[in-house]
């Protein structure tokens, strides 16, 4: 069995994921796979953190876009992401994966509050730690949220997992010759308009040298893939950071 290449990463997943083919809520069927796929890579000896969207519960972007009050409708979103964080715990404990929720928000009925040394402890003795409630800020994605534990906690990379299998520059939906990039830096993305992250994400990536992948989940086995160092979507990095191993 080939070694990962990876120690500690930050898996970020969009709460679209884990409702599978329906259009709002959790499929059990799509929570089980992932509680699966990550309890395969966690015996690989790697320290998993993950941050979790609450998109399939309410999006505080799409709320202030219907009238909300953008702050009051993020911290809804924020609260989504708890959500779904409990619902990946259960999911990973029903297998007998220990685990930690760790809230930006204060909601200790339920779970722990975000410290980021506490966090990194987790993590030593084995723990998958999600992070929950984004950054406990509005006006701030998941995507930035993700980016900014993974520089807390020391993340050797950020595994972005979506629908598609990369970063392409124009839409493969759409566009028949849309061409899939290996590598790209975060600078380059961010001109091109490309959909890697949103702008504050992408800064703090580039900030403290932190590479992203963008890469398919749908795939069985991809994370696995990813952190044992196959080619797996695009690999998102500053020229300075040179090319992982």
């Amino acid at each position: 069995m080939p070694a990962p290449i990876y120690s500690r990463v930050l898996l970020k997943l969009s709460g679209e994921m884990l409702a599978g083919e329906m259009d709002f809520g959790l499929d059990p069927q799509v929570l089980g796979r992932l509680a699966d796929e990550l309890i395969e890579v966690k015996a690989l000896g790697v320290e998993l953190g993950l941050v979790i969207g609450g998109g399939n519960i309410f999006r505080g972007v799409s709320g202030s876009e219907k009238g909300m009050e953008r702050a009051h409708a993020d911290y809804m979103g924020m609260l989504a992401t708890v959500i779904t964080a409990l619902a990946m715990q259960d999911a990973l404990e029903q297998r007998g994966c220990y685990t930690r929720v760790m809230s930006a928000l204060r909601i200790e009925q339920v779970c722990e509050p975000y410290i980021r040394r506490r966090a990194i402890a987790h993590l030593h003795k084995g723990r998958v730690v999600i992070f929950a409630a984004g950054t406990g800020n509005p006006y701030f994605s998941t995507d930035s949220a993700a980016a900014l534990r993974a520089a807390e906690i020391g993340a050797e990379v950020i595994l972005k997992a979506t629908k598609v299998d990369g970063v392409y520059d124009k839409d493969p939906k759409k566009f028949a010759d849309a061409v899939r990039f290996e590598q790209i830096s975060p600078m380059d993305a961010f001109k091109r308009g490309l959909k890697v992250a949103d702008a504050t994400a992408i800064a703090l990536a580039m900030e403290n040298n932190t590479p992203m992948i963008i890469f398919d989940l749908s795939v069985p086995g991809n994370i696995k893939r990813v952190v044992l160092g196959e080619t797996v979507g695009t690999l998102v990095t500053t020229p300075k950071a040179g090319v992982l191993p």
